[in-house]
């Protein structure tokens, strides 16, 4: 790959990165998810992805860009972050994702490819930026991942060879999330309906024996056609 080819997809970050950015409050807030307007950054689309937090060193991707699922060889939407890094790095990929959720830092790692038969070097270079729910918890993200090389045969998993955080402003405190209200202590009372007991499941009674129903209404008609009783003959002739 040539210096501008290289020069042209880490453009996609910086301009994922200069969009996030201005997006930030004077104070330094975190956007919220809903701000974010993939017209914006189209040019950066096929590399970029969004992701959601699910555990606190965890997270899912919600929408990928092509990139991303031309590496793994499959729709990387629903699939955890986690999954484009060798797992003996994974730990260190939650420590990052873990700061990321809870100080609002902005990510930046450095990636080298697992190599074997069909796979050549490879490198890339992922960026991870907070984002707010319009809940206003931080439990959203707008990340993209570019890579240097040929993809070659998939799935395609990375090493991590350098991670940097940083706070989105320098010099100022990562806003935490707006708190929810206080709930009123004063006790209230608590409506509980009574409880009906439930019905036997359908075609059974008293959910075990098989309900057949009521025998049929004997009529004239079914009485002469009903054999004749047997007699008991007592003979003492013996």
């Amino acid at each position: 790959m040539t210096e501008r080819e290289q020069e042209r997809r880490l453009a996609s970050l910086r301009q994922i990165e200069s969009y996030w950015r201005n997006l930030l409050g004077d104070d330094g807030q975190i956007p919220l998810r809903s701000q974010i307007d993939p017209r914006a950054i189209e040019e950066a689309l096929e590399y970029a992805f969004l992701g959601e937090r699910i555990a606190p060193m965890l997270a899912k991707v919600r929408v990928a860009g092509t990139h991303l699922n031309d590496l793994m060889g499959l729709d990387m939407a629903g699939m955890p972050l986690s999954t484009l890094i060798a797992p003996e790095d994974r730990e260190q990929l939650g420590a990052a994702v873990s700061k990321l959720f809870s100080d609002g830092l902005v990510i930046r790692l450095h990636l080298v490819a697992e190599e074997g038969f069909g796979k050549g070097r490879l490198s890339g270079d992922m960026l991870l930026l907070p984002l707010r729910s319009d809940l206003g918890d931080m439990s959203r993200m707008i990340g993209a991942l570019v890579t240097h090389g040929r993809i070659g045969r998939t799935p395609r998993r990375f090493r991590i060879e350098s991670i940097s955080m940083q706070a989105p402003r320098q010099g100022k405190a990562v806003p935490a999330p707006a708190p929810s209200e206080k709930p009123d202590p004063t006790p209230r009372p608590v409506y509980k309906p009574a409880l009906k007991p439930a019905a036997a499941p359908r075609g059974f009674a008293d959910g075990a024996t098989p309900f057949r129903g009521a025998p049929p209404k004997e009529t004239k008609e079914t009485k002469d056609k009903r054999p004749p009783y047997l007699r008991l003959i007592i003979s003492n002739d013996d």
